[in-house]
């Protein structure tokens, strides 16, 4: 009789381990994904993409003795990343979702207010939060719901860098147009800084 209850507790308690493994990697999951969060905003796609990729095991740098003996070298092998499982990120993405930690619309915003007080233009922020994962519905309503005026930035950007009065000659102007472009400005833009802000 108490053969069967030990052959029935076994069981038991491996299927708890497992549990209890699978609840500790939960567990370090959302650590990462609040430390990440933490550091800076993060967009869904950006968050999964970065939970989705092992961390790297921390390695101590190898002390005198150490390079000096290649036997130890040989011996210390580094350790495998641990293996992450795509639907606990999920339950990670969602569990962020639910304490408000995570909103791409409120990311885009974000995004925008401070790439364009870095002296970004529309397009290249754009491009930017595309690569970034935000769905491109979302980078629209922000783009037009921000305050950013645009062709004003440019004008501020292209002063800073090239003096005022901006040069009119097609050289020197030719130079404006592609640093401003290079920034993310649109040419419509980019003309209303000769056209609107003439003195």
């Amino acid at each position: 009789m108490t053969q069967d209850n030990e052959q029935h507790d076994a069981p038991s308690s491996l299927f708890s381990t497992v549990e209890d493994d699978r609840a500790k990697k939960l567990n370090n999951l959302i650590a990462r994904a609040m430390r990440l969060l933490g550091q800076r905003d993060h967009g869904e796609a950006e968050l999964r993409r970065k939970l989705l990729t092992p961390p790297q095991p921390f390695s101590r740098p190898s002390s005198y003795k150490a390079r000096q003996n290649p036997d130890a070298r040989r011996q210390a092998t580094p350790k495998e990343p641990e293996e992450i499982c795509p639907d606990q990120v999920e339950q990670v993405i969602a569990y962020c979702y639910e304490h408000h930690w995570l909103d791409d619309a409120k990311f885009a915003e974000r995004y925008i207010a401070g790439r364009s007080n870095r002296g970004l233009g529309a397009q290249r922020i754009r491009s930017e939060l595309t690569q970034k994962g935000v769905d491109k519905e979302v980078i629209a309503e922000a783009l037009e719901n921000c305050e950013v005026d645009w062709c004003t930035k440019a004008y501020e950007l292209a002063t800073h860098k090239f003096g005022q009065p901006l040069p009119t000659e097609w050289k020197e102007k030719s130079k404006v147009l592609r640093y401003l472009l290079y920034r993310g400005f649109f040419q419509e833009e980019i003309q209303s800084i000769y056209r609107d802000f003439e003195d």
